[in-house]
């Protein structure tokens, strides 16, 4: 196995527009070994988002290369899950037949995949729902659906696009410490896009913050915090301060820029 279940070397990704033409992300480079919680962290428009699809094979870099696995990424892959913030759950299908679906795809013989749905619903404290359909069902539900729906393609890798921005905090933290006990049980490679610096410090090994557009690494950091995690110690809100600042730096850049295009136009 490769000791860098992913890497990022030298990522760019430019847009073009009517107008003008954006860069995105600009000369990033990040080596994540298997295994590792990776959260991506900064102020709406730093790219987290952008460089996560990169990974994810939606949106290929302008420049650069991504690697999973050793493998160069160019599209969608199987040991690549996507855990969206807005669920992305079939409407028309039941709990039990949403976890199940990619595993009919792949054409696992059906009592396979009953065991493993059984399993999946189970880990998830979402038995008494699998005959619901997502109608039914609260926004702290609906995301254990969509987690138990990659988990059940086995993929070693999971990319989390702010899967828990949309919900009460309760709930947050109620699926923050659901995922960091299937993080430490299954083993899996988590890189999860958070623009919450209390919510990146309580889930990450590391914190890749990111500047404003173009997007770069500002700061790449390790959490030494043990786990599970105070966010009323001293240590963390230490830790909370410094990144703090760092943020609310990429923040007034945004600003700047904003005060300077009104100005031209």
């Amino acid at each position: 196995m490769n000791p860098h279940h992913i890497v990022v070397a030298n990522v760019s990704k430019v847009f073009q527009t009517a107008e003008r033409q954006l860069v995105a992300l600009k000369d990033i480079d990040l080596e994540i070994p298997q295994g590792q919680f990776v959260c991506l962290l900064g102020p709406s428009g730093c790219g987290k988002s952008t460089l996560l699809n990169a990974i994810a094979g939606f949106a290929p870099p302008s420049s650069g290369r991504i690697l999973a696995d050793g493998k160069e990424v160019r599209a969608p892959g199987p040991e690549r899950g996507m855990v969206f913030q807005e669920y992305a759950l079939f409407p028309w299908m039941t709990v039990e037949k949403n976890i199940a679906f990619g595993l009919e795809i792949k054409g696992m013989p059906q009592a396979q995949i009953t065991a493993k749905v059984d399993q999946l619903l189970g880990m998830l404290s979402l038995g008494d729902f699998k005959q619901r359909f997502p109608k039914d069902l609260s926004g702290g539900m609906r995301q254990r659906v969509a987690i138990a729906r990659v988990l059940a393609l086995d993929s070693p890798i999971m990319l989390m696009d702010e899967p828990f921005g949309a919900l009460d905090a309760l709930t947050r933290r109620n699926l923050q410490d659901e995922l960091l006990r299937i993080w430490a049980e299954l083993k899996k490679t988590i890189i999860f896009v958070t623009h919450s610096i209390e919510e990146a410090i309580y889930l990450a090994d590391r914190i890749v913050v990111m500047t404003y557009r173009p997007g770069t690494v500002k700061r790449d950091l390790m959490v030494e915090l043990p786990r599970l995690r105070d966010p009323a110690s001293a240590e963390f809100n230490a830790l909370k301060r410094e990144l703090g600042q760092l943020v609310m730096e990429e923040q007034q850049r945004h600003h700047n820029d904003e005060l300077r295009m009104a100005a031209v136009d």
